[in-house]
């Protein structure tokens, strides 16, 4: 058994994400934003946020509350993401770079307008990258190699080969990313949230001592949810034909289109990992705690203090977070 499952006397529906220079938390009831703005000071604001499930029971559905999760959570991620970001400039505990002039002229003539359009627009490309990279790519690589090679083509090979290679791709970015300083912060960020999260599940006072005893790698994660994803697009794939209609590239375009079913399973298993501790969903959950070696890193005692602050106000006095009573 896990032994910080085992350690466990209860087990929370609280959960959060890694910020710049802090860290968000929600709760059944109530969400805050923790930033560290200074060496003693840490600025806290509650996020307004209306699920989508709070909105029709229809968003409730097993597997549909999956793809309504995902949405909420990217919703709410973005918003929490660019407080924090505003706060840590405002704070100086990240570097604003100096505007050129060009940039001063843009801002004079178009103001935040311009900066919204430029937004939508960086995200639209990013986007389009994410899924010309994790889609066609694999793709046309294994029917290139198909070619090359006289093999001939298959959904069970395609489908393996192109789960490696974006398994392999996904987890070549983040490493990437974990050298980065800025990212490195985040990821320690994210491994201070994992640590109180355990920490107030064992019913220890919240005390950045008590924190620090408890493991970074939680089985309710972002990151264990990606690669469950990418590992239930490899059993998908095996119902796809290798060109449907004769038409190769239709089959990463119907992959696309199965991705709410990804999201929706994905979201079920991650739950019932997170729910309970057995032989069953710690094989399910073990890939994704893997993963996080790379996407949580060891806090120091600064952004503990940050997680605690994110995580008391949205714990509810009523137990409501409680799933296994």
């Amino acid at each position: 058994m896990d032994k910080e499952r085992a350690k466990a006397k209860k087990i929370t529906s609280i959960g959060g994400s890694a910020l710049i220079e802090g860290i968000m938390m929600r709760g059944p009831k109530k969400t805050t934003v923790a930033v560290r703005t200074g060496k003693d000071e840490i600025y806290t604001q509650d996020i307004s946020f209306t699920p989508l499930a709070s909105k029709s029971k229809f968003f409730r559905i097993p597997f549909i509350r999956g793809i309504t999760g995902l949405i909420d959570s990217m919703r709410l991620s973005y918003k929490s993401l660019m407080l924090s970001a505003d706060k840590a400039i405002e704070s100086g505990e990240i570097e604003e770079e100096e505007p050129s002039k060009f940039e001063k002229w843009l801002d004079e003539k178009f103001g935040d307008a311009l900066v919204k359009v430029l937004m939508v627009f960086a995200s639209i490309i990013g986007i389009a990258f994410a899924v010309g990279l994790f889609f066609f790519v694999p793709s046309f690589l294994y029917d290139l190699v198909c070619k090359i090679t006289s093999v001939a083509e298959t959904r069970l090979f395609k489908s393996v080969f192109e789960g490696v290679l974006k398994i392999a791709l996904f987890l070549g970015y983040i490493v990437i990313c974990s050298r980065m300083q800025e990212m490195k912060r985040v990821f320690q960020y994210h491994g201070a949230e994992h640590k109180t999260i355990f920490c107030y599940e064992a019913d220890e006072e919240l005390t950045v001592e008590n924190v620090k005893k408890h493991k970074r790698f939680h089985p309710r994660c972002g990151t264990s949810f990606l690669v469950i994803m990418l590992i239930l697009g490899i059993f998908i794939g095996l119902f796809v034909p290798v060109a449907p209609f004769g038409v190769s590239w239709l089959r990463p375009v119907i992959k696309i289109l199965l991705l709410p079913v990804s999201c929706g399973i994905g979201y079920e298993i991650i739950k019932i990992c997170g729910k309970h501790d057995n032989k069953f969903t710690r094989i399910i959950a073990s890939p994704g705690m893997w993963a996080q070696r790379i996407t949580t890193k060891e806090p120091d005692d600064s952004m503990i203090e940050v997680a605690i602050k994110a995580i008391t106000p949205v714990i509810p006095d009523d137990g409501s977070d409680i799933l296994n009573k």
